[in-house]
């Protein structure tokens, strides 16, 4: 399947919001609100992907200055900090009809090369232990489970290292 990957824009919020809302329990979805401040704070670190207009996923997270993602940054975004040594995810999700085609592996395989161009050391996320097995096949190191009370859930750190 031919997929480009481009930086989110406005005119894909309704479209990435259907997706954010299938993928996530209400407790763990992020607000119209918020996803919209997230296009226009981090455009460089929100990319979709697409087929023709479809947006079949996306993946988004700023630059961060630790190792590990705090619950505060799933409340309100900033602008990348120039010279952060991390990369975040704070939403990968792909739509039901487009699960299993390698989307999500290649969204994560293109923020890994932005998180490259700016000398970043590695890619961070959370997610629940049924995910644990994905993002390990797509090179992610699982470090524990996180002292995140996201959506009051269980969350493990995994991280892709971006150095040797």
């Amino acid at each position: 399947m031919t997929v480009t990957i481009t930086n989110a824009q406005a005119t894909d919020l309704m479209q990435i919001m259907a997706i954010e809302n299938a993928g996530f329990s209400a407790a763990e979805a992020a607000s119209k609100a918020s996803m919209a401040e997230r296009i226009q704070q981090i455009p460089d670190t929100f990319l979709v992907a697409k087929q023709g207009v479809d947006v079949l996923g996306y993946v988004v997270g700023p630059a961060f200055d630790r190792r590990y993602l705090t619950d505060d940054l799933f409340a309100k975004s900033t602008p990348n900090a120039t010279g952060a040594p991390y990369q975040t995810v704070l939403s990968l999700a792909v739509s039901l009809q487009h699960q299993g085609e390698g989307v999500g592996g290649q969204l994560l395989t293109a923020l890994a090369k932005v998180a490259r161009q700016e000398n970043r050391q590695a890619v961070t996320l959370t997610c629940l232990k049924r995910l644990v097995p994905f993002y390990e096949a797509n090179g992610f190191v699982n470090e524990g489970v996180s002292a995140s009370g996201h959506a009051g859930e269980t969350w493990y750190n995994l991280v892709l290292p971006l150095t040797d």
